[in-house]
């Protein structure tokens, strides 16, 4: 009696975890741009750079996500210029 099905080909998980990666990297891109853009923006462009990496084929969310990422820190810059702090608010 066997208690579990035999194994029938190699199931290969890289494909989605890179794809929910590069759709995990444009959300926090996008959430970045309003809150915690310092820590987000960073996360974001290592999510969406390792999802490319991968090969996943949500190109275009691991593209989006990178350049939010890159958005998000570039906002807090500007801000950071304009108000001569460290952090921004609205």
């Amino acid at each position: 009696m066997h208690l579990t099905a035999p194994a029938t080909g190699h199931v290969e998980a890289r494909p989605r975890d890179a794809d929910g990666m590069a759709v995990a990297s444009f959300i926090l891109g996008l959430l970045g741009l309003l809150v915690l853009n310092l820590f987000l923006g960073p996360v974001a462009i290592v999510l969406a750079a390792v999802s490319l990496w991968r090969g996943t084929r949500r190109r275009g969310r691991a593209c989006l996500g990178m350049a939010l990422g890159v958005a998000d820190i570039v906002v807090l810059v500007l801000a950071m210029q304009l108000t001569d702090t460290v952090s921004w608010s609205l």
